[in-house]
């Protein structure tokens, strides 16, 4: 599927009429006869083909006065796969918006962070998504004012302010354009068994199927760092660190969605934590196309009709990811949780869980760059690698933020000391968000390529890759998979 599929009118129709959820988020059906848009998979009777018409966006929609659909509830679809597998201006874009950061910080804040000036933005997110930036974002806010109007038993004057609205009369005026239903109606829609948790927020992360958890979780769990993340009772929970607070979110695969459990110190930062767990699980990835491509090679093949749907595990912050994969290098995983967990204990703000279990947010850069490097426990070139790290991440010189461009940051890594194509290729991975990163180096990586019988040598493992482009990293995931020892971060 490529970028602008609502152009493709034809394909478009043939989704709608067979309600393929697999297109859910791709675009968006307009009804011209009841002003409503749907997702493709919408249970209702599709219209006629000539009364639909084709949105990339439901900003797009909402733009040109159409409503959401009270029965398939568009805006809840999962997110376009475009944004996370570009590195284009657009995709950089949308990944801020779902951010927050247009709300935080305006348009003119939005082209600061991506270098381009705000007629710039407006002009190609218009082009491409049929809405510009504020556009987006109100359709974000409209969706978080549902979001809590739903799941909580908050007042809408609460909820005004959460969901990012300036005043109570746009909240009313958003809620009903975008809705067909007032606020108050809305939450009357609710059924009636729904169980409120004060100062908790319940709700459901769709993807597109299918979805293999095991390597998700497992990963996830593998590696977690004692006090800010843990495994318990079928969910992984960990800590949040949010532009306005903190949070807790516990995340449970269901067979068609992720239960996620929210607890927020500021409820403005709902939409940031959302975007932040969906990233972190890698849920608007189009796995169909993945799995297409790399089946095309007769050795993964196999491996893909086993388990379909691998994703590749991400993070919730990007500058932690990379202190613990300088943490982990050429040490196993039981060690660099203990590194971090030392760091976590000494350096990490604490954090109350009503659950307990967790006791801190991970340490922010600038933290560690106060850290006296004679107290870590470490080989001399180790510590410089560190500290050259969280010193460039707390002063802004490094910047691992969702709108960084992947070559450039790889090429800023690959220039700190200690930093080898492993530990670059890892971050652009899991951090950056890279679909097509590769790790030819990595000892698990090549263990796996010699039992199939592929190439082991990183050069020759690299050039057979080049046919599972651009989702290396998804191939990485299903080579992982063949070999269950404990995982270890070892190349630099």
């Amino acid at each position: 599927m490529q970028n602008g599929m609502h152009t493709d009118t034809e394909r478009c129709v043939r989704a709608v009429q067979s309600k393929d959820a697999r297109f859910d988020g791709w675009f968006f059906t307009a009804v011209l006869t009841t002003r409503i848009y749907c997702r493709p998979s919408c249970p209702v009777v599709p219209p006629k083909p000539e009364n639909m018409t084709f949105y990339p966006s439901a900003a797009a929609c909402q733009q040109a006065g159409f409503r959401a659909c009270k029965r398939c509830r568009p805006d809840t679809s999962p997110g376009s796969p475009e944004w996370n597998q570009r590195a284009d201006l657009v995709a950089r874009a949308m990944r801020l918006i779902a951010d927050g950061t247009v709300d935080r910080e305006g348009v003119p804040g939005l082209a600061a962070r991506l270098g381009y000036s705000t007629r710039q933005i407006e002009r190609q997110l218009l082009a491409e998504l049929g809405a510009g930036p504020l556009a987006l974002a109100r359709a974000q806010r409209a969706q978080t004012a549902r979001l809590l109007i739903e799941t909580t038993a908050l007042p809408m004057a609460e909820i005004a302010f959460a969901a990012g609205f300036s005043s109570i009369r746009t909240f009313n005026d958003t809620v009903r354009d975008v809705f067909a239903l007032s606020p108050s109606e809305l939450r009357n829609r609710r059924p009636k068994t729904t169980v409120l948790t004060p100062g908790t927020l319940t709700l459901r992360l769709p993807f597109r199927a299918p979805l293999n958890p095991d390597n998700l979780f497992g990963h996830l769990a593998a590696t977690a760092v004692p006090g800010v993340e843990e495994w318990r009772a079928g969910a992984y929970r960990r800590t949040l660190r949010l532009p306005y607070g903190h949070g807790i979110a516990s995340l449970t695969p269901k067979s068609d969605h992720i239960a996620c459990r929210l607890t927020l110190s500021d409820l403005r930062d709902l939409p940031v934590a959302i975007s932040r767990c969906r990233r972190m699980l890698d849920l608007d990835a189009d796995p169909v196309a993945v799995d297409d491509r790399l089946r095309t090679d007769p050795v993964l093949a196999p491996l893909v009709d086993k388990a379909p749907g691998r994703r590749v595990p991400r993070t919730v912050d990007e500058a932690e990811f990379a202190v613990r994969a300088v943490l982990g290098q050429q040490v196993s995983t039981a060690a660099a949780r203990t590194h971090a967990a030392r760091l976590v204990t000494a350096h990490g703000e604490p954090v109350d869980d009503p659950e307990g279990g967790l006791t801190h947010l991970f340490p922010s850069p600038e933290a560690l760059a106060a850290v006296d490097p004679e107290s870590l426990a470490m080989p001399r070139t180790r510590r410089t690698t560190f500290t050259t790290l969280v010193g460039q991440l707390a002063d802004g010189t490094l910047h691992l933020g969702v709108e960084s461009d992947w070559t450039e940051t790889r090429a800023h890594l690959l220039s700190l000391p200690g930093f080898g194509p492993w530990t670059a290729d890892v971050i652009a991975m899991r951090a950056l968000g890279d679909p097509d990163a590769f790790l030819p180096t990595d000892l698990g990586i090549r263990r796996a390529a010699q039992e199939l019988g592929l190439p082991s040598t990183p050069a020759a493992l690299t050039a057979r890759a080049a046919a599972w482009r651009p989702w290396r990293a998804y191939a990485v995931q299903y080579l992982w998979a063949t070999d269950n020892h404990p995982i270890n971060f070892l190349p630099v």
